[in-house]
């Protein structure tokens, strides 16, 4: 049986397969590591990987060495003090592991640096979250083929013969095949026609009506001119998810609400396209009117304006209806607001989520961005949140929130399969 070793270099020298022994086997300190690195970097970072440390002691390895006792030789390279036969002075012993930090309680840990690749550092980061809930329509990485036209074959199904392209084929032969025999039939008559030897025109002719008969036998169409459409399977998804992606750019939302806000999703944005292949974003900004835009305007856009947040509901409602037909799609939402609207208002979102909006989809996360105190809408929004389980809510009070908030929010769930 053959084996295949990937013995390509990284960049520190070393075989990849190694490189992926390493992250396999201390999966758990680097994942801790990383955990602890998240928090103090930007989400710009992400184009960028990650130097992480973790401690030696959990990196060493069984290894074999010489016990105390025993008879054995040596040899010891450059020796200038011992000759053959001295008896070589045993060293005293030593207190406490070489290499330890100093410190004032005698304990101390050396760390064993490590670079991740920034392939590496978000496989780590998403490895154990995913869109919760997907319970009617698996999605994941599953695939269905369909059957697909690629050229044509000389075997196959009749249903599946090409008449033009065989008749092409048939046409060809005949030619190639009659041809020669015409010229010689040809020159035969030529030469029939200058002779005046009645024997030989006689043994001309009976050439001719040889050579015609060869000419007759060649059939009009044979089975090697025959050609079948051929068909070859090609991956299509067995079903297909939408993501709403909700922002608030009202006037209450100031710079560091927004910038929250922008990271939040940036994140989403990267998990969404790093583990679905198959899924769609829909971006919608509102103030006291929503719009869909496009990825550019949802994150760099300056507009703002006054608060009405039924409007981006009622939006997010209407493409739903319009494009994405609940049967057919896994429908998502994810919704980020700094929790001020107008009072009269978040009745109508609450209304919006229970009776519209909740029923159709698989999931739906609110994040409230540095609430003074929870208002109206927040109030509006547990009451959706006792109703359906698969509503969310959490608070972002500050930047180092937003990677616990997200992991806590899309982290990997249990689901009942009769559920």
């Amino acid at each position: 049986m053959s084996q295949i070793f990937d013995r390509r270099p990284n960049s520190r020298h070393k075989s990849a397969v190694n490189r992926r022994r390493f992250l396999q086997r201390f999966k758990k300190q680097i994942k801790a590591a990383v955990a602890n690195a998240v928090a103090k970097r930007s989400i710009t970072d992400f184009e960028h990987g990650e130097k992480i440390n973790i401690p030696t002691k959990d990196t060493h390895e069984p290894r074999f060495f010489h016990g105390e006792g025993g008879k054995r030789t040596i040899v010891l390279p450059g020796n200038k003090e011992f000759s053959r036969g001295d008896k070589i002075p045993k060293p005293e012993s030593m207190t406490g592991e070489a290499g330890s930090k100093a410190s004032n309680t005698g304990e101390g840990e050396d760390t064993f640096a490590f670079e991740l690749s920034r392939e590496e550092f978000m496989q780590i980061f998403f490895d154990d979250l995913e869109l919760p809930r997907m319970l009617k329509k698996k999605l994941g990485r599953e695939q269905s083929f369909t059957m697909v036209r690629s050229g044509y074959s000389k075997e196959g199904n009749p249903t599946n013969l090409n008449i033009p392209r065989s008749m092409r084929s048939a046409l060809a032969r005949r030619v190639a095949l009659t041809n020669p025999l015409k010229k010689k039939i040809k020159k035969l008559e030529e030469e029939q026609e200058q002779t005046e030897d009645e024997a030989a025109n006689a043994e001309l002719a009976e050439k001719i009506v040889k050579l015609k008969h060869k000419v007759d036998r060649i059939p009009f169409i044979d089975p090697f001119d025959l050609r079948y459409n051929r068909k070859t399977p090609q991956p299509v998804p067995t079903t297909k998810a939408v993501v709403f992606c909700v922002m608030d750019v009202s006037g209450s939302m100031d710079e560091t609400k927004k910038e929250m806000a922008k990271r939040f999703f940036i994140l989403l944005y990267l998990f969404l396209k790093r583990n679905y292949e198959t899924i769609e974003l829909v971006f919608i900004r509102h103030h006291t009117s929503a719009k869909e835009v496009d990825e550019e305007e949802f994150f760099y856009s300056r507009e703002t304006g006054g608060t009405v947040v039924s409007s981006a509901l009622e939006l997010m409602n209407d493409i739903i209806n319009d494009r994405y037909p609940t049967n057919e799609w896994n429908i998502y939402g994810a919704q980020a607001s700094d929790g001020d609207n107008w009072n009269n208002d978040s009745p109508r979102c609450g209304e919006l989520l229970t009776h519209n909006i909740m029923p159709h989809v698989q999931y739906f996360a609110y994040v409230e961005i540095l609430p003074r105190h929870h208002q109206s809408l927040w109030e509006e929004y547990e009451q959706v949140h006792k109703i359906y389980k698969n509503f969310a809510m959490q608070t972002l009070e500050k930047t180092g929130d937003i990677y616990p908030v997200f992991r806590e929010l899309f982290k990997r769930q249990e689901v009942n399969a009769h559920e």
